[in-house]
C-alpha cells in the first residue's frame, strides 16, 4: 500500500514536471515564433524603406534629367541708396543686404548657391546696385559680376536700378545685365532726365544651357510706359534702343540686331 500511494506521488510529480515542461516548451515555441514573425516584419519594413529610398532616388535622378529650375538669388548694394538699416536679420526682414564684395563674402554666396543648387538649374543672381541715372558701369561692379561667375557658381546677372538700359556683357559666355530699365514706373512727367528716355524698355526673353549654364540666346521686345501701361514700341523708338545699346555695349564686344518684328537679338565675340 505505502508503495502504491510513493508510485502515485511520484506519478503526480512526473505529470507535474512533465506539464511545466510542455508549457515552457509552448511558452519557447510561442515566443520563437513572435519573434519569427517581428524579424521578418522589420525584414519586410526594412525592405520597403529600401525600396522607398531607392524609388525616391530614382525619383530625384528623373527629375534631374527634367528641365531644372530657375533659381534667384535677391541681394541690394548700398551703392543703389539702400541703407544698412533696411538689411534682414534673424530678428526682422528685410533686405538681403550685401557689405562688400569681399572672398569671404563670394564664398558665402557660394555655399548658398551649392545648398540647393542640382544638375540642369540655372542660378541667377538679382542685384540692385548703382545708381538710377548714367550709363557709366563701375569697376566694382564689374569685378562682383564677374567674382560671382567665377567663384559663385552663379549662371545669369541681373542687374538693376537704372531707370533705363545700360549695357550688356557675356563673360565667359555667361550673360551680365548692369542695368535692366524699367518694365513699368509712375516717372512719367517728372523732368530732369529726358534725354535717358526712362519710357522705354525692354522685355529680356533668355535661353539658356541647363547643362553648362552658358547663353544660348538673348531677345528683348523694345516697349514704351505711356498712362502706367506698357506698350510696344514704334519703330523709331525701338532703333533709338538698339543704337543705344550698341554704343554701350562695345566696350562689352556685345552689340544687338533689329528685326523686321522690331525685336532685337542679342550678338556677341
Amino acid at each position: 500500500m505505502k508503495k502504491k500511494k510513493k508510485k502515485t506521488r511520484q506519478n503526480k510529480r512526473n505529470k507535474k514536471k512533465e506539464k511545466k515542461k510542455r508549457k515552457k516548451e509552448k511558452k519557447e515555441k510561442k515566443e520563437k515564433k513572435e519573434n519569427e514573425k517581428e524579424k521578418k516584419k522589420k525584414e519586410k519594413k526594412k525592405g520597403e524603406e529600401k525600396e522607398g529610398r531607392e524609388k525616391k532616388k530614382e525619383k530625384k535622378e528623373r527629375k534631374v534629367e527634367g528641365k531644372g529650375r530657375v533659381i534667384v538669388f535677391s541681394y541690394g548694394l548700398e551703392t543703389s541708396g539702400i541703407p544698412l538699416d533696411w538689411s534682414a536679420s534673424e530678428e526682422k526682414p528685410g533686405v538681403n543686404f550685401l557689405k562688400d564684395s569681399s572672398d569671404e563674402t563670394i564664398l558665402n554666396i557660394k555655399h548658398k548657391v551649392v545648398e540647393v543648387k542640382q544638375k540642369g538649374d540655372i542660378v541667377v543672381a538679382s542685384i540692385h546696385w548703382g545708381s538710377n541715372w548714367g550709363y557709366r558701369i563701375p569697376s566694382d561692379q564689374v569685378k562682383l559680376a564677374h567674382k560671382l561667375i567665377d567663384d559663385g557658381s552663379v549662371d545669369v546677372i541681373h542687374g538693376h536700378s537704372s531707370h533705363h538700359v545700360k549695357g550688356i556683357e557675356v563673360y565667359k559666355h555667361k550673360l551680365i545685365l548692369y542695368g535692366c530699365g524699367d518694365f513699368l514706373n509712375d516717372y512719367e512727367g517728372i523732368g530732369g532726365y529726358e534725354d535717358f528716355r526712362a519710357d522705354l524698355g525692354l522685355m529680356y526673353f533668355v535661353s539658356v544651357s541647363p547643362l553648362t549654364g552658358k547663353l544660348v540666346r538673348l531677345q528683348m521686345i523694345p516697349t514704351q510706359i505711356k498712362r502706367l501701361r506698357v506698350n510696344r514700341a514704334t519703330r523709331a523708338d525701338a532703333v533709338w534702343s538698339r543704337d543705344i545699346l550698341n554704343r554701350e555695349g562695345e566696350q562689352f564686344g556685345t552689340r544687338v540686331e533689329l528685326d523686321r518684328d522690331n525685336s532685337l537679338t542679342l550678338q556677341w565675340d
